[in-house]
């Protein structure tokens, strides 16, 4: 497993692994292409054997306080081998590094298999957001990490826990306006 940041070129691939983990909300070619080169946020590519099998997104303004996970998504045949948890971490040092205090996301009700992967890396609930994801009309559940307690327990072994299992379908967004922000 190779992570790195994502490049234009990845967009395809990208694109083909966002719909088929996220059918009923998958964000539009045009909305990635702009995460992607925005200077506000980080995209990374999880690849192995020179194919794509994951990515993930952080939006981390330079010096603001809180960053927000943006998505988190693992091939199917990839799923249960950590790849969610280190695409995970590598998007929190970003905001950790971009000088963010706080990590925000939020995961859908129906996901408990990333919710405890979350709550494992130290996220803890603080909201709920009743009947956010469309057209699915599920809830999402809001979750908060305070960077600096998150930093100091992982402090040079960012790579050493056991991996968890994880479903690739990570912190998502609303289906219905689209835009970037709390997702």
């Amino acid at each position: 497993m190779t992570l790195r940041t994502a490049q234009p070129d990845d967009l395809a691939t990208i694109m083909r692994l966002e719909r088929e983990t996220f059918p009923t909300d998958a964000w539009s070619e045009p909305m990635i292409r702009d995460e992607l080169v925005s200077p506000h946020g980080r995209y990374v590519v999880d690849v192995e054997a020179g194919q794509i099998l994951g990515y993930g997104g952080v939006r981390a303004v330079q010096g603001a306080p809180d960053a927000d996970i943006q998505t988190i998504a693992i091939a199917e045949a990839a799923r249960g081998h950590g790849r969610g948890r280190a695409l995970l971490r590598e998007l929190i040092a970003t905001a950790h590094a971009r000088g963010a205090r706080s990590v925000f996301l939020e995961v859908r009700d129906d996901n408990p298999n990333a919710t405890a992967l979350y709550a494992s890396e130290g996220f803890l609930q603080i909201g709920r957001r009743p009947r956010y994801y469309q057209p699915d009309d599920v809830d999402a559940i809001v979750m908060k990490l305070d960077l600096s307690g998150w930093t100091a327990a992982h402090r040079g072994d960012t790579d050493a826990a056991a991996p968890a299992a994880d479903d690739g379908a990570g912190p998502r967004r609303s289906g219905g306006d689209q835009t970037p922000g709390w997702r």
